[in-house]
């Protein structure tokens, strides 16, 4: 973020380090994620992003909640995964054709770190070491979302019988 207070820029780089995702990050890569990092307050209810529209944001949840909701005709926005602090959400940032796949809604009030995803794309192409280590990190909680629905797939079939 240009013109950030040295200390914003410190703070904002801390809580970096401190995340599991980005705890071993590289130090060289760490400043290009600070340099896009921007803070946003969520208010509970608040769309963060819809399906369909650009994916121009990558979040990393600070304090409160945030639901992950796919619509149907039938039965309206359905909650597929509520994440909490600590957990990151927006991969299709880096994956074309940057479309968001599911709604984000704040299940409840809170901050949310906020990546400027074609200024991280930009950096990606120029650094591909950069793009390596975030898709390596994408691909991860790729593997753990799938997982998630999985299980819930798994204990849904279970209840039916």
């Amino acid at each position: 973020m240009q013109g950030q207070h040295p200390s914003a820029t410190r703070s904002t780089n801390e809580l970096f380090v401190r995340h599991q995702l980005f705890g071993d990050f590289p130090a060289e890569y760490l400043d290009v994620l600070v340099e896009t990092t921007s803070e946003l307050t969520v208010e509970s209810g608040q769309v963060i992003f819809r399906e369909g529209d650009d994916a121009d944001r990558f979040f990393l949840i600070l304090e409160g909640g945030v639901s992950l909701e796919a619509f149907s005709l039938q039965h309206g926005p359905i909650t597929v995964q509520t994440l909490e602090p600590g957990d990151v959400f927006g991969w299709s940032v880096l994956v074309p054709p940057h479309r968001w796949r599911l709604d984000a809604r704040a299940a409840s009030a809170g901050r949310l770190l906020v990546l400027d995803g074609p200024a991280l794309r930009e950096r990606c192409e120029r650094n591909p070491g950069l793009g390596y280590e975030l898709l390596r990190r994408f691909a991860m909680l790729l593997e753990q979302r799938l997982q998630a629905v999985r299980r819930q797939l798994i204990e849904r079939h279970v209840r039916s019988w």
